[in-house]
């Protein structure tokens, strides 16, 4: 068994994934490690880029998912795929380092309590008005939820399996972030916080921060979301 299954979801992604494999090349010195790229319904040639450097690549494979039904579902494809003590998630468009998973892992294994465990990073070197809006999402989360949160779409996040195991209806878009998150906050897990420097995508553009009219439509989804979450919270705790 693995001691870590990294899930990367891959939506067109496929002028990042040989900039993103060659860099885990690098950085990966133990052969307790997989990639599980996660083909989530490319339009371009990612599934031909992916069959082509696989086999260059002995600690990576592949999921396929044929059609596109959120970001979420993609790293929950890939996730429920995988065999390992510890899972995971990051990107595949190169703005923080792949070291940065390699770095998580030590602080989830050296943590005094690994089964009982989240590590999430903590992103460094945002522009200003980047750092402001993960601000502003962070403090409406933290207020109608009522626990703590901040940069709710850092990566990585690394957590032992057990934890995912026990998530109930998780959610297939970019919610996922802070459904898993806040689970954890709540299953009093010890959140493991790490810096990583964050910058430009290497190729190709974010599919969701594109504008402010796209960016608005992600903070009424997260809003939505966040709502319908507390609305359960509140079911649970009367019931």
């Amino acid at each position: 068994m693995k001691t870590l299954s990294l899930v990367i979801p891959c939506y067109n992604e496929s002028r990042n994934l040989s900039l993103v494999l060659e860099r885990f090349s690098q950085v990966i010195d133990r052969d307790d490690v997989e990639i599980v790229l996660v083909n989530n319904g490319s339009t371009d040639d990612t599934a031909s880029v992916i069959e082509h450097l696989l086999p260059n690549y002995i600690f990576a494979r592949v999921v396929n998912v044929e059609k596109n039904l959120g970001y979420g579902y993609g790293i929950l494809s890939g996730l429920k795929s995988a065999n390992a003590h510890f899972l995971g998630w990051t990107h595949a468009d190169m703005q923080t380092d792949p070291k940065d998973v390699l770095d998580g892992l030590l602080l989830l294994e050296n943590s005094s309590r690994p089964e009982k465990t989240y590590v999430k990073g903590l992103r460094q070197g945002r522009a200003l008005n980047e750092t402001l809006f993960t601000t502003g999402m962070s403090v409406f989360e933290t207020l109608v939820l009522g626990v703590p949160l901040w940069d709710i779409n850092a990566q990585p996040n690394i957590f032992p399996t057990s934890f995912f195991s026990r998530l109930e209806n998780p959610p297939h878009d970019f919610s996922l972030d802070l459904f898993c998150y806040y689970s954890a906050v709540k299953a009093q897990y010890q959140i493991r916080r790490f810096k990583v420097n964050f910058s430009q995508r290497a190729h190709g553009v974010s599919h969701w921060n594109i504008n402010w009219q796209s960016k608005a439509k992600f903070i009424k989804r997260t809003m939505d979301f966040t709502w319908n979450l507390r609305k359960q919270i509140s079911q649970t705790a009367s019931s």
